[in-house]
């Protein structure tokens, strides 16, 4: 959707609330993602809008209406009154969105416990920090807004521990690796994300070999920034893209089950304790089964 604006206005975000019919709070955020450029330019909220500006809006959707408890079989690694660790399956998106409404991991968390943080709205009670839908891995979850502004501002401080498994496509001759490379919207599919030095934000990646085989390498990632799309974009911006990535593969598909990219490891400080905890999980089967074809190479 493109707007022009026809005479000088006040700010951004207050030009559009009553053209978009949205709130406040959800035109920032539409902002300061990259969903609505002025002149093709990403802006800030308090931008004041002159006439003539071209403010380009896209994937505007409607909000969720709403979100219910649903029971399902969650692999809850740890609980306490603070947080929650959970192992996610493959397949299954975190929380609600405009055409997926049940069947997410805050659904079925919203079924496990009737105390979740509140701090990110009424569709994402819980959630500090999201996984791909076809990512497996541990992910925290609070279960109060103290222990999540808590467990945000380390990840914010990146002082979280976040190690991830992938196997990706082609034999990596360095035993490690950095990838220093800003990341943003990808100009032709605005669904994607690239490498570009266009609107984006800087993306650290650090990856270490595991194991080499005929046609593909395991690998090890920690990560210093957390992009969206980080890990399947910067290994296909270096050559060796996830397995089975629909999307950022440039390869056939194995199967369906997903890219074989999991989060393996998750380390944090307590809210309450203030001690450091931190959780391994098992590489999941649709990891494993693909992961087998190639040792038998």
């Amino acid at each position: 959707m493109k707007l022009e604006v026809s005479n000088d206005f006040d700010r951004l975000d207050s030009y559009l609330i009553s053209r978009l019919d949205k709130s406040r709070s959800k035109i920032q955020s539409m902002i300061k993602s990259g969903n609505i450029l002025v002149n093709g330019n990403v802006v800030k909220p308090s931008y004041v809008v002159k006439l003539g500006d071209i403010i380009d809006v896209d994937d505007i959707q409607e909000e969720v209406l709403s979100a219910s408890p649903e029971k399902m079989n969650l692999d809850i690694v740890y609980e306490d009154d603070d947080v929650i660790v959970v192992n996610k399956a493959n397949g299954v998106v975190v929380h609600p969105a405009v055409g997926n409404t049940s069947g997410t991991l805050v659904n079925g968390l919203m079924y496990h416990s009737k105390n979740l943080s509140s701090i990110n709205g009424e569709f994402r009670p819980g959630i500090v920090h999201r996984i791909d839908a076809y990512t497996t891995g541990l992910l925290m979850v609070a279960k109060n807004d103290k222990a999540h502004e808590f467990l945000a501002k380390q990840l914010e401080e990146k002082s979280t521990k976040r190690v991830y498994w992938a196997l990706v496509w082609g034999v990596i001759p360095n035993d490690t690796g950095t990838i220093d490379a800003p990341i943003g919207r990808d100009s032709n599919d605005r669904k994607k994300m690239c490498v570009t030095a266009v609107n984006s934000k800087k993306a650290i990646t650090h990856f270490r070999v595991l194991e080499r085989y005929k046609s593909a390498t395991l690998i090890e990632l920690s990560l210093e920034t957390g992009r969206t799309h980080q890990i399947r974009v910067h290994m296909n911006y270096i050559g060796y893209p996830i397995v089975n990535d629909p999307v950022y593969g440039k390869r056939k598909l194995i199967d369906n089950s997903g890219q074989c990219l999991h989060a393996k490891t998750l380390g944090f400080i307590h809210p309450t304790t203030l001690k450091e905890i931190s959780f391994d999980s098992e590489l999941p089967d649709c990891f494993v089964n693909i992961l087998n074809r190639f040792k038998e190479e």
